[in-house]
């Protein structure tokens, strides 16, 4: 926190004969998740995967869950550019390496690129020049 921002905090909220603490009691402090059990309806291997690009870093990250529910992540950074849609390529890609690397013979991939899903799916095509590699890769591997 920059020291100005605090200093400003403090001068705002100063303390005087009025200041009441704030009550931090919380009852179920413990309890780090609260939610339903779903029924999973495709209880085989799953595959999640995202990838983000901006000025600094590129990161793309992929989470492959067995049957038995077992989670194994794999994350990289890309030391080369690319656009955000590569990056979900590279993250695709690279969590299906791990699936295949893993002997898993059927996944269900799922990710939050409408662009990637089409387009491998056949239903979209390529058109940049750059992307053509990564979706043959990934044509490959499916």
């Amino acid at each position: 926190m920059k020291a100005q921002a605090l200093a400003d905090h403090l001068v705002e909220n100063s303390v005087d004969e009025e200041y009441e603490p704030l009550r931090t009691y919380f009852p179920d402090e413990e309890v780090m998740h609260i939610g339903e059990v779903e029924k999973d309806e495709n209880p085989g291997w799953k595959l999640l995967f995202d990838g983000a690009a901006n000025m600094k870093v590129i990161g793309i990250g992929a989470v492959l869950i067995s049957e038995t529910r077992h989670h194994y992540p794999v994350i990289a950074q890309l030391h080369f550019y690319c656009t955000n849609n590569m990056a979900e390529d590279e993250a695709c890609i690279l969590g299906l390496r791990l699936a295949m690397d893993m002997g898993v013979q059927e996944v269900l991939v799922l990710g939050d690129s409408d662009l990637l899903v089409h387009q491998i799916q056949g239903e979209w095509e390529t058109r940049d020049l750059k992307l053509i590699p990564d979706r043959q890769c990934l044509q490959d591997l499916c």
